[in-house]
C-alpha cells in the first residue's frame, strides 16, 4: 500500500526530500539551545561573567533565528509535497476510475468512490504532511535530547530509558484498539454520502411523495451510527492525553527530587539541571506528538487502503495491442452469447442469444421489464463483455477493435438521460467537440429539438443546469438523441429513450432515422409497439432470452405474447380516444 501510494509523489519528490532536511537542522538548533542556556546560568550568571552571558547570549538569539527560518521552510516545503500528492493522488483516482467498465464500476457505489476521492485523499494527504514533518522532527528531537541527556548526567537519564518505553507501549495499546474503530467509520461515510447522494437526486419525488420525514430519519440513523463510532474512537484515543501528562509530570518529579539531591551534593550544577528539566519537555512533548501522528496515521492507513482498492482495480475490459481502428459496416451478429453480471450469479442474465442484423437495418427490441433488453445492447460498444460467445461488429468480434474507435461508431443513448452543467452547443459537443452551428442544428431538426431550443431567449446558448433539471423528460431526451447523432455513428442505440415524446414527435423521429440515415443501424428499445412497428425486424425477449424474431407482421401472426401486447395497448390507445 504504502508503495502504490508514494509513488504519487512524483514531480514533488525534492519538496518531500527537502522538508525533513529543513526539520532536522531546526531539530539541531533546538536542542542546542536548552545546553548553551546551561552554559550561560553555570559560567556566566552564576559567577557574574558577563562576556560569557554576551557571547552565548547572541548565540542563542541567532539559532532562534535560524530556527525560525529552517521551521518556515519545512513548513514550505511539506505544504507543497503534501498538496501536490493529493492532487495527483486525486488524478490518479479520478483516471482510474474513468477506465473501469460498468462491472468495475457496480463493484464500488457511486457514494464510495466520492468519498475516496475527497474525505479519504485528505486524510492520507494530511498523514504525509505530518509523516514529512513531525514524524522526522519528534523521533529526531526524542534522540538528540536523550543523547544530550546522558551527556550532561547518565544517571538521572534513567529515568528517560523506563519513563519512554512505558509511554510507547501504552500508545501502540491505543493505536490497536482505534484502529477497527476508524475503519467502520469510513465504511459508514459511504453509506452516509449515499443517502444523501440518493435524496438530492430524487429530491422532486421525495417532495412529491411527503417523504422528507423518512429521509430525515435515515439521515439521522447513519449520522448517528457515524457519531458513536467517533465518538468511541475518540474516548480511546483521548488515554494519549492523560498517558503524557502523567509521564510528564512524573518525570519532572522524579528530575527535581534526584537532580535537588546532586546539586547539594555537589555532583550537579544548576544550569546542568535546568537544561535536563527543558530537555525532559522535549523527549514528552515528542512522545505527544508522535502520539497525534499515529492517531493520523490510523485514520489514514484506512483511507489508503480504500484509496488502493481502487488504483489495484483492474479494468474488465482491455485493448488488444493493435486494435482493429475501422469499422466496414454496421452489422452485428450475436453468437451463442450468454452473459452475467459477475462470476457469483446464480442465474445468467442473457442466455444462448443468437442474432444477426444487416448494416443499415432498423431492429426494435421489445420485452417486459428485467428481460435484459438493455444487457443485449450493451455489449455492443463493450459497456459489458460477453461472458461465454462472440458479438461481432462489422464481422469481427468487439473485443478485436481499439475500445475507442468501437465507441466512438456506436451512438448510445442510455435509458436515464443524462445531461451536463453548461449550455446546449457545450452537451451537443460531447457527440462531436468540433461541431459547427450548422452541424448542430441539423442534429437537432433530426431529433425533434429544434423547434423547443428556438424559442428559448438564448437558444443554443441557453445554459442547462446540472442533471438537466430546467429542462423537462421530453426535451432531455431529443438532446440527448441530437447529442448521439453528432457522431455520425454506424450504429445507433436507442434505449427506451422516446418514451417521453408524444407519440407524433415520435413518429416524425423515426422518420427522420429513415430518410436521413439510410446507412446507420438502428436499435430502438421501446415500450410501445407503435414505435418499433416499422422496423426491419423486431426482437421479442423475455427472461433473458430471444422469444422471437421478426417484423411487425410476422409476429402479429405467429408471436401470441406480441399480439397480446400489441392488443393491450390498441385496445388502451382506443380507450382514450
Amino acid at each position: 500500500m504504502i508503495k502504490k501510494l508514494a509513488a504519487n509523489v512524483k514531480e514533488f519528490k525534492g519538496d518531500a526530500i527537502l522538508a525533513p532536511i529543513f526539520v532536522a537542522l531546526e531539530v539541531v538548533l533546538d536542542v542546542l539551545i536548552p545546553y548553551v542556556m546551561s552554559i550561560i546560568i553555570d559560567r556566566g550568571i552564576k559567577v557574574g561573567n558577563m562576556q560569557i552571558v554576551w557571547f552565548y547570549g547572541g548565540f542563542l538569539i541567532a539559532a532562534a533565528v535560524l530556527s525560525l527560518c529552517f521551521g518556515y521552510l519545512s513548513g514550505k516545503y511539506a505544504a507543497r509535497a503534501s498538496a501536490g500528492f493529493a492532487r495527483n493522488l486525486r488524478q490518479n483516482i479520478y483516471y482510474r476510475i474513468q477506465s473501469f467498465s460498468f462491472s468495475n464500476i457496480d463493484r464500488f457505489s457511486t457514494s464510495g468512490l466520492i468519498t475516496r476521492l475527497t474525505t479519504d485523499v485528505t486524510n492520507v494527504q494530511n498523514a504525509f504532511q505530518m509523516l514529512v514533518r513531525i514524524a522526522v522532527r519528534s523521533p529526531l528531537m526524542l534522540i538528540f535530547s536523550l543523547v544530550m541527556c546522558f551527556t550532561i548526567n547518565p544517571l538521572l537519564s534513567v529515568i528517560f530509558v523506563v519513563v519512554v518505553p512505558i509511554v510507547g507501549i501504552a500508545l501502540l495499546c491505543i493505536v490497536y484498539k482505534a484502529h477497527p474503530v476508524f475503519e467502520r467509520v469510513f465504511k459508514t461515510y459511504d453509506t452516509l454520502n449515499n443517502n444523501v447522494q440518493e435524496n438530492l437526486t430524487g429530491i422532486r419525488v421525495v417532495k412529491a411523495y411527503v417523504r422528507e420525514e423518512h429521509e430525515k430519519e435515515k439521515f439521522g440513523k447513519v449520522s448517528q451510527n457515524i457519531y458513536a463510532n467517533f465518538s468511541k474512537a475518540e474516548k480511546i484515543v483521548a488515554f494519549n492525553s492523560p498517558i503524557m501528562q502523567f509521564a510528564v509530570y512524573l518525570s519532572l518529579l522524579l528530575l527535581s527530587w534526584f537532580g535537588a539531591q546532586l546539586i547539594v551534593s555537589d555532583t550537579m550544577t544548576t544550569g546542568q539541571l535546568t537544561s535536563l528539566f527543558n530537555y525532559a519537555t522535549q523527549i514528552l512533548m515528542s512522545l505527544m506528538m508522535l502520539s497525534m501522528v499515529l492517531v493520523m496515521v490510523i485514520m489514514a492507513r484506512n483511507s489508503g487502503e480504500r484509496i488502493v482498492e481502487v488504483l489495484d482495480e483492474e479494468s474488465d475490459l482491455t485493448d488488444p495491442a493493435t486494435g482493429l481502428t475501422a469499422l466496414s459496416d454496421g452489422s452485428v451478429d450475436f453468437e451463442n452469447v450468454t452473459f452475467r453480471y459477475n462470476k457469483s450469479a446464480q442465474k445468467d442474465s442473457l442466455a444462448c442469444v443468437n442474432l444477426h442484423i444487416e448494416s443499415g437495418q432498423t431492429v426494435g427490441i421489445i420485452g417486459g421489464t428485467g428481460s435484459s433488453k438493455s444487457t443485449l445492447v450493451q455489449l455492443i460498444p463493450r459497456l459489458y463483455d460477453a461472458t461465454e460467445g462472440v458479438v461481432r461488429v462489422g464481422g469481427h468480434d468487439v473485443r478485436e477493435y481499439d475500445m475507442h474507435a468501437l465507441r466512438d461508431n456506436v451512438a448510445m443513448v442510455l435509458q436515464k438521460n443524462i445531461l451536463f452543467s453548461g449550455t446546449i452547443k457545450d452537451n451537443l459537443r460531447w457527440g462531436n467537440e468540433d461541431a459547427t452551428d450548422e452541424q448542430m442544428q441539423a442534429a437537432c431538426k433530426l431529433a425533434q429539438a429544434d423547434e423547443f431550443i428556438d424559442g428559448f431567449p438564448q437558444k443554443y446558448d441557453t445554459y442547462i443546469e446540472q442533471g438537466g433539471a430546467n429542462v423537462s423528460g421530453g426535451q432531455k431526451q431529443r438532446l440527448c438523441i441530437a447529442r448521439a447523432l453528432l457522431k455520425r455513428p454506424k450504429i445507433l442505440i436507442l434505449d427506451d429513450s422516446t418514451s417521453a415524446v408524444d407519440m407524433q414527435t415520435d413518429a416524425l423521429i423515426r422518420k427522420a432515422f429513415r430518410e436521413q440515415l439510410p446507412d446507420t443501424t438502428k436499435f430502438i428499445i421501446a415500450q410501445r409497439i407503435a414505435s418499433i412497428q416499422d422496423a426491419d425486424k423486431i426482437i421479442v425477449m423475455h427472461d433473458g432470452a430471444v422469444q422471437a424474431v421478426g417484423t411487425h407482421a410476422e409476429l402479429l401472426a405467429d408471436n401470441a405474447v406480441y399480439r397480446e401486447v400489441y392488443q393491450s395497448q390498441q385496445k388502451g390507445g382506443d380507450d382514450n380516444a
